[in-house]
């Protein structure tokens, strides 16, 4: 996996390369709710955490459910999972992670107040504001918007999410710029142009934003719910290293 950094802030995404998990989860699943051996998703966590040069202990998952739900990680978390689909924290040596397959991976730090989260935003979480209220509990802990960077990972894109018309309607009224029409020309929505159209909102500047270019459906390298059905799950994480 590549790392992205800046300062003591590191943003990492997986792709399906270098794990354990068998067909149809080949190979590097992170997710233990889609049906894959949950010992082997446990080994593959552990990989991947290795690969980023963290502890498998010190990386903390969710469980996401869709919405807009913001949890504050303290450390591993010392019961269940919460269920939420962002998390944030301050705490350095503590890693976030987010799972998708064509959900949009969200990853964002403030260096100078020691702040990073990620989000989940699949077409729901966008509608119901998960972005917006991620960067929300940012600034509770000393987040200026200006100062954020944003990262979104692979997602599937506007031209391949075909929606019903009705569908489409109901989220363009919360979030217009999620309009979509695919390359057949029937009714879509765009979950990144929506969940960048959020971040312009909350205040994120145009120098710090970067945004993949790759439409996971099309991607051969990383799970698509909409392509394959019974897949696995790639991550986006974000972490502040700890100071020497």
């Amino acid at each position: 996996m590549e790392i992205y950094q800046h300062g003591r802030i590191r943003f990492a995404f997986s792709d399906r390369h270098g794990g354990v998990s068998a067909p149809p989860y080949g190979s590097l699943n992170l997710a233990d709710h889609v049906g894959d051996d949950p010992q082997v998703v446990a080994s593959n966590r552990a990989l991947a955490a290795r690969s980023l040069g963290l502890e498998p202990e010190h990386v903390v998952y969710l469980t996401q459910v869709h919405g807009a739900e913001v949890a504050r990680a303290h450390g591993p978390w010392p019961g269940a999972r919460p269920e939420a689909d962002a998390s944030v924290t301050d705490v350095p040596g503590l890693a976030l992670a987010i799972l998708v397959a064509d959900c949009t991976p969200v990853l964002l730090a403030d260096p100078d107040a020691g702040v990073v989260a990620v989000a989940h935003a699949g077409r729901p979480g966008m509608a119901a504001g998960v972005v917006p209220a991620t960067v929300g509990r940012m600034r509770e802990l000393g987040a200026e918007p200006e100062r954020i960077i944003a990262y979104t990972g692979p997602a599937v894109c506007g031209a391949c999410y075909e929606v019903p018309d009705a569908m489409r309607a109901q989220v363009a009224e919360r979030v217009p710029e999620s309009w979509a029409v695919t390359r057949q020309g029937t009714a879509a929505v765009d979950v990144p142009g929506g969940v960048w159209a959020q971040l312009r909102a909350a205040g994120i500047a145009e120098a710090n934003a970067h945004r993949s270019p790759l439409c996971a459906m099309e991607s051969a390298d990383h799970y698509s719910y909409r392509r394959e059905g019974v897949t696995g799950r790639f991550a986006g994480f974000a972490w502040i290293e700890r100071a020497c």
